[in-house]
């Protein structure tokens, strides 16, 4: 695993709390990564709350681990080569998005509760405030963000409703 991180503000430390970058970036290639995938996440949202004062529920810790744990195990059971994840706080959510170099886009099946297995996408759409799927100029990049907090009234604060 290659790991970068950053937390820095705009404008050399000039920017409001608000403003700080704060995000962290790896590089996977082993299926026994993937706990180490989970691992990065857990250990971020612990620097975000604990370093950078932000609130995080123990819902979205649960949350982005189940996230990153469903999109780099389907990177690295779909995708030949390396994929990478990158974790970024932005408007309250924490914004997790994996590359691979496969151009495939993946299926996401609908609802069903006698199929076995296959459900990760489905799983991760209900528990996300957003989910994209992009192509790249080699692969895809699959995006999802998880509200940070819960909301004041006590109900969980997943997808918004349209």
């Amino acid at each position: 695993m290659r790991q970068d991180v950053a937390s820095h503000a705009r404008d050399e430390g000039q920017a409001a709390p608000g403003d700080r970058r704060i995000a962290v970036s790896a590089a996977f290639e082993g299926s026994a990564e993937i706990a180490e995938a989970r691992g990065m996440a857990r250990d971020f949202l612990t620097s975000v709350q604990g370093v950078h004062g932000l609130p995080v529920s123990v819902r979205a810790m649960g949350m982005v681990q189940l996230v990153v744990s469903e999109l780099v195990t389907n990177a690295r059971k779909y995708a030949p080569g390396p994929c990478l994840l990158d974790l970024e706080v932005t408007g309250g959510a924490v914004t997790v998005s994996v590359w691979d170099s496969s151009p495939t886009l993946p299926a996401v099946l609908p609802p069903d509760p006698d199929r076995v297995g296959q459900h990760g996408l489905e799983i991760v759409m209900a528990v996300c405030r957003t989910f994209t799927v992009s192509r790249e100029p080699v692969g895809k990049r699959i995006t999802a963000a998880v509200q940070l907090a819960d909301d004041p009234g006590g109900d969980a604060a997943g997808r918004q409703p349209a």
